[in-house]
């Protein structure tokens, strides 16, 4: 009986270790060319990546107003906008998920993010970036090649960025 127990309990205990391992995983690899992709800003009109994508170094963040880990990247962002200045585009791209366009302005109006803020509220720029996260973080250099992604508060997106687009 208790090694029929044992049997069930790692069988449960090696289902579950699958989900862990897929959400390490996820998300745009680096190296590879960052997708175009059409995503709304607040006021509804269309922001096509591909504008700047292979231009310039382009920063993106999905991010959420109720994210406490994406409020703590925010003076990573300044640093980054001060540094930088228009070489980078600096883009925050709110996953829609428990935030309405109400909300999400009057977060921006209090907080006065770095980041353009786009609204993906069909969620096509996260698919296209396989986003696991909030506060997740894509870097993608001037050719169009992903240099970095990271989850959390706790990233340095200058070196981030300086991998990007070089020294400020």
């Amino acid at each position: 009986m208790v090694i029929g127990r044992l049997g069930i309990t790692l069988s449960v205990l090696a289902g579950l270790a699958t989900p862990v391992a897929a959400q390490l995983e996820a998300g745009i690899k680096v190296g590879s060319v960052a997708p175009s992709v059409i995503i709304e800003d607040l006021d509804g009109h269309p922001m096509d990546l591909s504008t700047v994508l292979g231009k310039k170094p382009v920063l993106l963040e999905f991010w959420a107003t109720w994210c406490p880990l994406c409020r703590a990247l925010l003076p990573e962002i300044d640093k980054v906008q001060k540094a930088y200045g228009n070489r980078v585009a600096l883009f925050g791209v709110n996953v829609t998920v428990n935030d309405s366009k109400e909300r999400v302005g009057r977060y921006v109006a209090q907080h006065h993010p770095a980041f353009q803020v786009l609204w993906d509220s069909k969620g096509a720029g996260a698919r296209a970036f396989d986003v696991p996260s909030t506060s997740y973080i894509v870097v993608v250099d001037g050719s169009g090649k992903v240099v970095y992604t990271g989850s959390g508060e706790k990233q340095d997106l200058l070196e981030a960025v300086r991998k990007a687009a070089g020294p400020p």
